[in-house]
């Protein structure tokens, strides 16, 4: 089973993004399973990962091709989160969707496709959506 390790934000363009990409692979869909992450940084009204829309169509996009995937939820760092993760499956692969951002703004605000670049020996796929 190839395993990957998709971090999805709250963006449905960025989370449809990284589901288009991982079905465009050169991969056998039926042995493939993507680990869906989505780290609530805020969550006061205690949602769940399958209440998250963009998760929701990521989630529907990958299973139309017959792509097996799995849910998971965290709360804290997303960078830290994603890495914990596919280093406890052993992923294959990370795969997350990069916002645009000036330099200032990296630097005021971090960058979690960085931080997950920088944090791993895994291969790292980065997409983008069209929304920034």
């Amino acid at each position: 089973m190839y395993e990957i390790v998709a971090g999805i934000d709250k963006s449905e363009d960025r989370g449809r993004a990284i589901a288009e990409s991982i079905t465009e692979m050169p991969l056998d869909h039926s042995d493939v399973r993507v680990t869906l992450l989505h780290d609530f940084q805020d969550n006061p009204e205690g949602a769940s990962v399958d209440q998250v829309a963009s998760v929701r169509h990521a989630r529907d996009i990958l299973e139309e091709v017959g792509i097996e995937v799995v849910l998971e939820e965290s709360s804290g760092e997303p960078a830290d989160a994603i890495l914990r993760l596919a280093d406890d499956q052993d992923a294959e692969m990370i795969v997350v969707a990069g916002r645009k951002r000036t330099p200032t703004g990296k630097v005021l605000f971090g960058s979690v496709t960085q931080s997950v670049i920088l944090g791993t020996d895994r291969p790292v796929l980065v997409c983008s959506g069209d929304e920034n």
